[in-house]
């Protein structure tokens, strides 16, 4: 498949952009070479600036659950747009939007809208330390939450020591309030806990890990973290700005029966536009300023065209609910990646809930990061350009969920299907 177009773009991007891109989980950097520039896209497909045509299982790295340019919701885009690009003041869309985001998720009775998913656990953080008058905060090697500075952290020598920064330009101050531990290590936790409780404001996390590739917790972590939090005073932050509303109409904490006192949400919230939110308990919520004390604002938060867009696709998903569809045509992907990989004597295991998963080059399926990160990243380097290059556009990294939306057909996964056993037959074990 050739890119001319796509290669005299990005080689002018790299004098424009550091790297050529805008974030670098765009920069190709898991499997070598050049990232593809696109120019538009349909339902399950994208079109790059050479004409080639993709079935997408990225949709914006989650957001188009309902395909590229639903009709819908590009309308409700148009009459937003003709009306306003921006307010920087309220406008009826937020009420809107905030009433389905309580609506669709039992845990939260107050929202507020901000303008990205980083935004949204930057806050949530920051509120959860203003509401419990503590410092430190507990996130899991693995778990990604944007590009915050405390939360931009590795384990140290034991997994249960403060973070350290990993990096440049992150100082030890922003991390050193920051306790790193393993996801789906109760005992650990359960250590942490009893050394620093009192001095623990929140526990944030990944519901349905996405940012190490798909991991799912154990039923016995996901207890352990509400007791213990519970019993300690410190608050849960269910950072579902990957998993909300894609997974269930609830998110994860609705298919996992979790309750969380925090929930950031992100991505399909805005149903493709930049959008994030914040939201719990009112009287959480009611820390904020101006009822609060703690400081947040906003200019673009509540954005007219970003609210329009997230309305019409929550409406669609509740009264419209695709996640049937999308069950089902996940396993029918998931397991056939998994049969294509064993079928060429490759080890591989497949996680999935719903339209979320991950095919991991690893004969063990993991639990943490420790195990994730045994993965064989350049076999699914390999991997990765056989299906680009045949039409099929996957995540750029081992470690990187990948996205079935209601636009994809039996078709287009069953061509998936065979481009992977085509490829992965090539290379054998």
């Amino acid at each position: 498949m050739q890119r001319p177009k796509s290669h005299a773009i990005f080689s002018r991007a790299k004098e424009l952009m550091p790297g050529g891109v805008n974030s670098p989980a765009r920069a190709f950097g898991g499997v070598g070479g050049e990232p593809v520039v696109f120019e538009r896209a349909a339902g399950a497909y994208l079109f790059d600036v050479d004409g080639n045509q993709y079935i997408d299982y990225i949709g914006s790295w989650g957001p188009m659950i309902l395909g590229h340019q639903h009709p819908q919701v590009v309308a409700a885009v148009r009459e937003a747009i003709e009306k306003a690009f921006s307010f920087g003041a309220p406008s009826p869309g937020e009420n809107e939007l905030c009433e389905l985001i309580c609506q669709l998720v039992p845990s939260i009775e107050m929202v507020r809208l901000v303008s990205s998913g980083t935004e949204a656990t930057m806050s949530a953080i920051r509120l959860a330390r203003g509401y419990t008058g503590r410092d430190r905060i507990i996130k899991f090697a693995g778990n990604y939450h944007g590009h915050v500075d405390s939360l931009l952290v590795a384990a140290g020598s034991s997994a249960a020591t403060l973070g350290v920064p990993n990096s440049p330009g992150v100082t030890a101050g922003t991390t050193q309030d920051t306790i790193v531990c393993r996801y789906n290590d109760v005992a650990n936790l359960e250590e942490v806990f009893t050394e620093h409780g009192s001095t623990i404001a929140g526990v944030i996390f990944e519901p349905i890990v996405g940012n190490m590739g798909t991991v799912v917790p154990t039923p016995d972590f996901l207890q352990t973290l509400r007791e213990l939090t519970w019993k300690h005073g410190a608050l849960l932050i269910c950072d579902e700005v990957m998993t909300g509303f894609r997974v269930s109409a609830g998110g994860a904490q609705q298919l996992l029966d979790i309750t969380p006192d925090i929930t950031t949400l992100g991505k399909i919230v805005g149903g493709g536009m930049p959008i994030g939110a914040y939201g719990g308990r009112k009287e959480i919520m009611e820390h904020i300023l101006p009822a609060g004390k703690v400081f947040q604002a906003g200019t673009l938060s509540g954005n007219p065209v970003a609210t329009a867009a997230g309305i019409a696709t929550l409406k669609l998903l509740r009264d419209q609910p695709p996640y049937e569809k999308l069950d089902q045509l996940g396993k029918l992907l998931g397991d056939g990646l998994l049969a294509a990989a064993h079928e060429a004597k490759i080890p591989a295991t497949l996680t999935r809930v719903g339209s979320m998963l991950t095919l991991f080059f690893n004969d063990m399926q993991p639990t943490d990061w420790d195990g994730a990160s045994k993965s064989d990243t350049t076999r699914f380097a390999r991997y990765f350009w056989g299906l680009l290059n045949r039409g099929v556009y996957m995540p750029c990294s081992q470690y990187e969920a990948l996205f079935v939306s209601a636009a994809h057909t039996e078709a287009d996964i069953q061509q998936t299907i065979d481009t992977a056993k085509e490829v992965l037959a090539g290379f054998g074990a």
